[in-house]
């Protein structure tokens, strides 16, 4: 079981953001009302999910830890829409044996993160 429950992804512009992830994760997205604009992403309870947010107070980083995004059996497709999306390839499709493979971007906020799959 893991340990990990929640991930807040700071980002400059919401709609934005959630174009990025809603196609390279194909993800759906719920809103919830705040104080601040939060997008929540679509998750069964018990579930770890995270959200993107807006704060004065949070910024999005390349730095710091790197969260991993499960596109099984998509990667190198996800990987495709990273540029077409707003964000960069930062390290392209490469092997982490024996944990299967990965691509390290930026999202269209500047956030650092993995797209994970364990066969290409």
């Amino acid at each position: 079981m893991s340990s990990i429950i929640w991930a807040d992804i700071p980002v400059k512009d919401l709609e934005r953001a959630m174009h990025f992830y809603s196609k390279v994760l194909d993800v759906q997205f719920r809103h919830r009302s705040s104080d601040s604009p939060i997008a929540v992403f679509e998750h069964r309870p018990g579930q770890v999910s995270a959200c993107l947010f807006t704060s004065e107070h949070e910024q999005p980083s390349r730095e710091g830890i790197i969260v991993y995004w499960n596109v099984e059996g998509r990667l190198k497709a996800a990987e495709a829409l990273v540029p077409g999306c707003g964000g960069t390839i930062l390290r392209g499709t490469h092997a982490i044996e024996p944990f299967g493979y990965r691509s390290v971007v930026l999202d269209s906020e500047g956030n650092r993160l993995a797209l994970h799959s364990q066969a290409l």
